[in-house]
């Protein structure tokens, strides 16, 4: 597997929907997240996009000193950017950081949100806007160079002088629930996203999407993004759960909802489906939560459980292709610690090391008890 963390650019707390347990989200906090997924052994982190966050390429590009071996998850916005544009972006950031970069390709489902962006495009004329703008975009940073004539774009020339390190370019993550969402990630994507579904339906959008991207002579991998919350007994994670919304009351929950409602996101809608704005009926899968998407856009479920459960649960999304794991957790630095001590000794993770497993120094973590004795590890409760 790999697993990623998340970089919350637009706000952290220990609960949702007040400003109880909030805090500030500055540089020196994302710099104590970037850290901790650099060296806990995170693949890297996605960073948002969108008018409620920081610009993730700025973000991003302040962290790279500050790191030595994550990954970065940044967007693109076709639409509110050119392709030529985008890709001297990418090209730049891949080649300072030495290969760190990751396409997230945003298409956007919030369509007053765009049109405050000076976007004013229907859902299906914004993906078709998307594919055009992939071909030029890849186009540009496998070749250095681009002609397109298409229904948005028309790039005479085009070229890119400075190519990135990563060939044929840094790989591109899409997530896109409908019909034509679909066809553009198997036109032009590497890696598939899905928000956190069932398994089952997980599934089947997965046999969808390569059955369409085998019909284009493609092959693609796929990954989730979750919330987890994971704590060393089943009745301690879920009482976490409870604690992140204890505030969230009803008003707030349908005003969150209409919100939502507004969106031209089928993957959003599929969110909201889940729950149906209901705080009784939250567990719509064993321990997969929906509580978070009674108030968060995009992705609203969380894997809730002791590690040796929430690893099997995601050893079932692995089972029908999952191979990345975008994960996130509040608040975000502590939960960043919480999960690689807990969950990860019991995942399959790539490429995983410790410095000081390869220095040969101590193999359990933890403080040597009277000067003299290594700490134990834990016997699994189960």
């Amino acid at each position: 597997m790999n697993v990623f963390w998340f970089l919350p650019t637009h706000g952290d707390s220990r609960h949702l929907g007040v400003t109880t347990g909030g805090r500030s989200v500055n540089y020196p906090y994302l710099r104590q997240i970037a850290q901790a997924v650099d060296e806990l052994g995170y693949t890297g982190a996605l960073l948002p996009t969108g008018r409620s966050c920081e610009d993730s390429w700025v973000i991003a590009s302040s962290l790279l000193p500050v790191t030595t071996r994550m990954k970065f998850l940044v967007a693109i916005r076709p639409g509110l950017s050119s392709p030529s544009q985008a890709a001297r972006m990418a090209a730049t950031f891949d080649r300072i950081s030495n290969g760190r970069l990751l396409i997230n390709v945003v298409t956007g489902g919030n369509p007053v949100e765009l049109a405050g962006d000076g976007l004013h495009l229907s859902h299906t004329e914004r993906y078709e806007l998307t594919d055009e703008f992939l071909e030029v975009w890849r186009d540009l940073l496998a070749s250095g160079e681009s002609d397109f004539n298409g229904e948005y774009l028309k790039v005479d020339n085009g070229k890119l002088l400075y190519p990135p390190v990563q060939k044929p370019y840094p790989p591109l993550y899409f997530g896109g629930s409908s019909e034509i969402g679909q066809e553009v990630a198997a036109n032009h994507v590497d890696v598939y996203l899905t928000w956190g579904e069932p398994p089952e339906k997980v599934a089947e959008k997965i046999e969808k999407v390569r059955k369409k991207a085998q019909a284009k002579g493609r092959t693609l991998k796929f990954g989730i993004r979750l919330h987890v919350i994971v704590r060393e007994t089943e009745k301690e994670a879920w009482e976490a759960a409870e604690d992140l919304i204890k505030y969230v009351d009803e008003d707030l929950i349908a005003a969150s909802q209409q919100t939502f409602a507004s969106y031209d996101s089928v993957g959003q809608q599929r969110m909201r489906e889940l729950h149906n704005g209901r705080k009784d009926q939250l567990e719509i899968s064993p321990n997969l939560w929906a509580g978070v998407g009674l108030v968060r856009g995009g992705a609203g479920t969380a894997l809730v459980g002791d590690p040796e459960t929430v690893a099997a649960r995601m050893k079932e999304y692995e089972d029908i292709g999952i191979e990345t794991f975008i994960l996130s957790g509040y608040p975000h630095l502590e939960e960043s610690y919480r999960v690689a001590e807990l969950l990860f000794p019991h995942l399959p993770l790539k490429g995983q090391s410790n410095s000081n497993e390869k220095n040969g120094l101590v193999e359990h973590f933890g403080e040597i008890v009277a000067n003299h004795h290594l700490p134990k590890k834990k016997v699994s409760n189960k």
